[in-house]
């Protein structure tokens, strides 16, 4: 027997243990076994019959590659690239690495429902969406004396961990109220902001990088989970949050408002600390308070736990099968490459 071979090109590795990489390890698992499916950072020629290819810049040397190989200018046969937040918020504005990798693609995947407005009007017929996917988790119960806040995201400027920072100094006085911080320094400078915020506010923890798993049982034991970023295309840590019961407070940016809805309750100016605190210390009246008039808290579980329903992977799987399956089908030269050993 014969299967088709798909490679997954991720820009990052295992030991980064961020989305990109979840989305390459939980997609290669998905695709077996009717799919043999490797992981690289890059391609050189070896024999695959589709190329998923995830962040259009970082990737644009596979990208291109692969076209070449092809003999292709355009619509390379079973290539799709899949776009990150930076891809669609930054780099297809005005990287040429980036707006190449889309004249490429025979296919292009968005990970949440406003993806597609970012894209140039004549990029957007060969788009699709496929929400990624996450495990449930047990809600747990959680006590009434007090708010425990967590925000997952390494440190770097797309994340904007500073308003996490502003928040937690706005905040010091209230010790009821607790803010654990798990991701990874990126450069010496933000660590050390990090640093210089727990030695401020005894309310503040940064945990640095932690284990997947160990960080989903943080996000189960919140009660909440903030996300602050600038940019994002489809964030792990809001399915993974609404797949454990725990509600989100997000940034209203497009990749968040393409995750959480038009009508979510949770929002924040991007960048306003002062707005994040509000709704922190609106969530702790009412949470502190059994049958309290302000409903945010029963408006906030209610919405995450209708949109978690969105993040299925039996769902995922089935939209990934069908855009390999796409590919192959797209592809009229296509013949099997290698006989599984």
């Amino acid at each position: 027997m014969t299967r088709p071979r798909v490679i997954i090109i991720s820009p990052a590795s295992a030991q980064a243990n961020n989305g990109n990489w979840q989305t390459a390890w939980r997609w290669s698992r998905m695709l077996r076994p009717d799919f043999h499916t490797s992981i690289a950072q890059n391609w050189s020629g070896a024999p695959f019959d589709v190329m998923l290819a995830l962040h259009a810049r970082r990737s644009s040397e596979a990208i291109a590659n692969w076209a070449q190989a092809k003999g292709a200018s355009i619509d390379a046969p079973g290539l799709a690239v899949v776009l990150t937040g930076t891809d669609l918020y930054r780099d297809i504005q005005a990287n040429p690495s980036a707006q190449a990798s889309l004249r490429l693609a025979r296919m292009l995947v968005v990970l949440q429902e406003r993806g597609t407005d970012a894209l140039p009007v004549t990029a957007r017929e060969k788009a699709c969406v496929i929400y990624q996917s996450s495990t449930s988790r047990q809600t747990m119960v959680k006590s009434r004396r007090h708010l425990r806040v967590l925000m997952v995201g390494h440190l770097r400027p797309e994340k904007s961990p500073q308003t996490l920072f502003a928040a937690a100094r706005l905040l010091r006085a209230h010790t009821d109220i607790f803010i654990d911080h798990i991701g990874q320094a990126l450069d010496p400078e933000s660590g050390q902001q990090a640093r210089d915020c727990a030695g401020q506010c005894r309310n503040y923890r940064w945990l640095g990088g932690l284990s997947h798993e160990v960080t989903r049982r943080h996000i189960q034991r919140a009660h909440l989970l903030v996300h602050t970023s600038a940019m994002e295309g489809g964030a792990h840590v809001l399915m993974e949050a609404m797949c454990s019961g725990t509600p989100v407070l997000a940034s209203r940016i497009e990749g968040n408002v393409g995750m959480l809805g038009a009508d979510y309750a949770g929002y924040f100016e991007h960048g306003d600390a002062g707005a994040l605190v509000a709704l922190l210390l609106r969530w702790r009246a009412a949470q502190a308070v059994q049958g309290a008039p302000d409903d945010l808290v029963e408006r906030l579980q209610a919405q995450c736990a209708s949109r978690a329903r969105l993040f299925a992977p039996s769902t995922e799987r089935a939209a990934l099968r069908a855009l390999v399956h796409d590919l192959l089908r797209a592809n009229r030269a296509f013949k099997p490459i290698h006989a599984d050993q």
